[in-house]
């Protein structure tokens, strides 16, 4: 069985990966290993070391605690549910909508406020 932290922390490296627009593949070869390894973290089938963790900080930019932020609010049936971050849609759209100026941005938001108050 996976343990909570391990799914919590691979869950943070695709999301910062996903944000970042950067492939397994990429990650994978900017860190120094093979892409079924980052599959593996992600998943949280394979723990990441300390010193790996290091390592992907440094490839993603982001101080080591980020991967570690929220696990004090982890529990078995959170670790379970599903996070809206978790989906590679949610996190595209997100990424989208901030390459928009922001002037049109704040239209497009509108536009969705209005379209989710009428569903």
């Amino acid at each position: 069985m996976k343990h909570p932290v391990d799914l919590h922390v691979g869950q943070r490296v695709r999301q910062r990966r996903w944000l970042f627009g950067m492939t397994q593949q990429q990650l994978a070869e900017k860190v120094g290993i093979k892409f079924q390894q980052i599959q593996k973290y992600e998943t949280g089938t394979n723990r990441i070391s300390a010193s790996r963790l290091w390592d992907i900080s440094e490839a993603m930019d982001v101080p080591v605690t980020f991967f570690s932020e929220g696990l004090g609010e982890i529990d078995d049936d959170k670790a379970q549910k599903k996070n809206i971050l978790e989906d590679k849609e949610a996190l595209d759209l997100v990424r989208c909508y901030y390459a928009i100026p922001e002037h049109q941005r704040k239209r497009l938001f509108d536009l969705a406020r209005v379209l989710s108050d009428a569903a």
